[in-house]
């Protein structure tokens, strides 16, 4: 267990993050703290928020109140080239791998290093090469397009264009969706070995527990736009939240109810 005084600065700090919708509120006084060099994973269900805060955080979508910070800098309000240089920070996989169709495996995971560092399209394709062998793909998948992957290597590819840039903030949208769990615990482990040669924080959202426990340092649940639990991963099992407790049983008896959504 990770006492108090010795938890890292945050490296993202989150207060009263409110966004809505029309109507609906899905964020409503958010607070976060993402401490550096740690792996935080928030659970939840479908549809209380978890993809907005990340989105939120990158400037995907522009939050209604509140304040981000990364690195002390305050996201909240940059836009256009600020707002780009500030994203330089990040690496992401997405929950299908968002892989771009028209591009080889080499040329997806070379694309951040050309398009956003500037970097020669040789060297790019060098650190391509070795950002792939990372996650266990050899050089004859390079030259596939995503058409010809099966689910898993989609998911591997798209991780090693998230750590092409060596970035020091990763987030991992519902990283094992789609996958048998085999495979799941094989993403799982690649996702915390990369973390760990990168020295990185990451963020990651999922409604799987078992990955959520392999890939997490500590664990934080949102429910009703609000963040209702965080602790140590090592203490969710006792964390004496029914919120929380219902959620990682699956059980249809406690204060959620998945009828409503309430």
């Amino acid at each position: 267990m990770i006492e108090a005084q010795d938890m890292p600065d945050p490296k993202i700090e989150i207060r009263s993050l409110y966004k809505a919708f029309g109507d609906n509120v899905v964020l409503d006084g958010l607070d976060l703290d993402i401490p550096e060099g740690r792996s935080l994973v928030v659970i939840g269900g479908s549809g209380t928020g978890k993809s907005v805060l990340i989105k939120c955080i990158l400037g995907l979508l522009f939050a209604d109140d509140g304040s981000i910070k990364v690195d002390g800098e305050e996201a909240i309000g940059l836009r256009g080239d600020t707002l780009d240089r500030f994203r330089l920070k990040f690496g992401m996989l997405f929950q299908n791998a968002a892989l771009f169709d028209s591009l080889s495996v080499l040329d997806n995971v070379a694309f951040g290093l050309v398009a956003g560092k500037g970097m020669a399209r040789a060297q790019a394709k060098e650190v391509a090469l070795d950002k792939l062998a990372q996650v266990e793909l050899g050089a004859d998948v390079a030259e596939l397009y995503p058409a010809e992957l099966s689910g898993g290597m989609r998911k591997r590819v798209g991780l090693a264009r998230a750590i092409a840039t060596e970035p020091k903030i990763l987030f991992f949208d519902e990283p094992t969706t789609g996958l048998d769990p085999i495979m799941g615990d094989v993403i799982d482990q690649l996702i915390v070995k990369c973390v760990r040669e990168l020295g990185a924080t990451a963020l990651s959202i999922t409604h799987d527990m078992s990955s959520a426990r392999r890939i997490s340092d500590r664990i934080a649940m949102l429910y009703d736009g609000k963040i209702i639990w965080e602790g140590p991963t090592t203490e969710i099992d006792q964390c004496g939240n029914p919120y929380v407790e219902q959620f990682i049983s699956g059980s249809e008896e406690g204060p959620i109810s998945f009828l409503t959504g309430a």
